[in-house]
């Protein structure tokens, strides 16, 4: 384990030297949780070498560049290669499973909703792509949900400074009503699809 700490020093200094390019990138090759990424560049930010609207922005665009890359795998490589490969990029084969129950049971809806919860956030996309999901639909989704990420992760970065470090414990009070709210939001849309669904069979 000794050399992924090593590798995650490497890329956070990496990281510190391209600013705004070194948080987008940070996020787009997956090598490092999103959420390190981002509390990094509230560090940054804290530190005065970045603003924060600038980090909130490029977070959004290499967050959803990543998760992008992702569906694109999913629809043209398959399952089986995300199985063989998608440890390089934090996705194992629970993390699919799950996803892939949660996008056939509520449909395309679950984009947003699961970008919030541990075991799906990453391989969401993977069944996206797999059903060949529109790709502005998908883009739309992801970046609603990737944007208060964004802007929560780098908030903390922000507040906790050198601590910045611990992030995880202090994002759980934040990320519950976020989910709750996205949790809402899936109900809403399954009402609606239900409902239009039996429109169009009395029809």
């Amino acid at each position: 384990m000794e050399w992924i700490s090593s590798l995650i020093s490497v890329l956070l200094e990496w990281i510190q030297q391209l600013g705004y390019f070194g948080i987008m990138l940070g996020l787009m090759i997956e090598v490092i949780p999103s959420e390190i990424v981002l509390a990094y560049g509230g560090y940054l930010v804290h530190q005065g070498h970045i603003h924060f609207i600038g980090a909130v922005v490029f977070g959004v665009i290499g967050g959803v560049i990543a998760q992008l890359f992702i569906y694109w795998i999913g629809r043209y490589g398959g399952r089986p290669i995300l199985e063989k490969y998608g440890k390089y990029i934090l996705i194992q084969k629970k993390h699919i499973d799950v996803s892939e129950a949660w996008f056939l049971k509520y449909g395309s809806g679950v984009i947003f909703t699961a970008r919030f919860i541990p075991v799906a956030r990453h391989a969401i996309s993977i069944p996206a792509g797999m059903a060949k999901m529109p790709v502005s639909k998908f883009l739309v989704l992801t970046t609603l949900a990737v944007i208060p990420w964004s802007i929560l992760f780098v908030y903390l970065g922000m507040l906790l400074g050198e601590q910045w470090q611990h992030v995880d414990e202090k994002a759980g009070p934040y990320i519950m009503p976020i989910l709750l709210g996205a949790l809402a939001l899936l109900i809403v849309y399954l009402i609606v699809k239900t409902y239009n669904h039996r429109s169009k069979k009395d029809a």
